[in-house]
């Protein structure tokens, strides 16, 4: 099975022909029921990250349970949609990036599955290589760093143009611990951004807004899921991927669902 997992202003993905399923985790809930149903060849698990309503913050997303939950429903290989802000000119409001790397500025959130063993987790190459080929449709921006703050403000026009300095491309709040957590249950996952603004310190004007960010986001809603779909039908039947095993194919100590 595929999983999606919608960012802000994407809550709902099938239009009919879907079941809601409740799964309970040792973390607590995920952020909503689960609906399946069949895209294309494949069925597919949708979990909206900040709840239906989008009653979670960033940094109070309950990620372990949402991960968990995934997994525990069949779901190997995950699509991550998000929102992100741009942090060059070059890459504007509408474009759609699949990113290949990411940086973590984020503090305090439960990032692993591992509270208590000594483990490591090989995570040089943070997204599955099969899924972001999937994903690389007609217009799809391939590669760009990006950076993971904590949330929920946005950030000063000095921090903004720090993180350009750096060479970062885009600026998120959520793609992270996402893609770890996945690494540490055997998962394959990619991530699809859709730039919503220029950050503060790119942009010259007010700042951001998430008034804006979520305005840019509706207006491009319909041809970002449609980004989503390809991707999925791009993906193929059975998994070969081996890179998205922690140590060099070696299992985790994890009882996995």
């Amino acid at each position: 099975m595929l999983g999606v997992i919608g960012g802000s202003g994407f809550y709902t993905f099938f239009d009919e022909g879907a079941r809601s399923v409740e799964v309970e985790t040792p973390y607590g809930p995920p952020s909503a029921p689960i609906t399946i149903g069949p895209v294309g060849d494949h069925e597919v698990a949708f979990l909206p990250r900040h709840g239906r309503r989008h009653e979670f913050s960033p940094h109070a997303v309950p990620y372990r349970a949402n991960m968990w939950a995934l997994r525990t429903l069949g779901v190997r290989r995950i699509f991550g949609p998000c929102a992100v802000g741009s942090l060059t000119p070059e890459l504007g409001p509408g474009a759609t990036v699949v990113p290949d790397q990411l940086v973590d500025r984020t503090s305090g959130r439960n990032d692993t599955y591992f509270d208590s063993s000594g483990v490591h987790v090989a995570f040089a190459d943070p997204y599955c290589p099969t899924l972001r080929q999937a994903a690389l449709g007609p217009g799809v921006v391939d590669g760009a760093t990006m950076v993971v703050v904590q949330g929920p403000r946005f950030s000063t026009r000095a921090e903004s143009q720090w993180y350009a300095r750096q060479g970062f491309a885009l600026i998120n709040m959520t793609g992270y611990p996402e893609s770890v957590l996945a690494r540490e249950l055997e998962m394959c996952y990619a991530a699809i951004a859709l730039v919503t603004d220029l950050d503060a310190g790119i942009d010259v004007g007010s700042g951001v807004r998430a008034v804006d960010v979520f305005a840019e986001f509706e207006r491009n809603l319909g041809p970002f899921k449609k980004v989503v779909l390809d991707a999925l039908g791009a993906v193929e039947s059975e998994r070969t991927c081996t890179h998205c095993l922690p140590h060099d194919g070696v299992h985790l100590p994890l009882e996995l669902p």
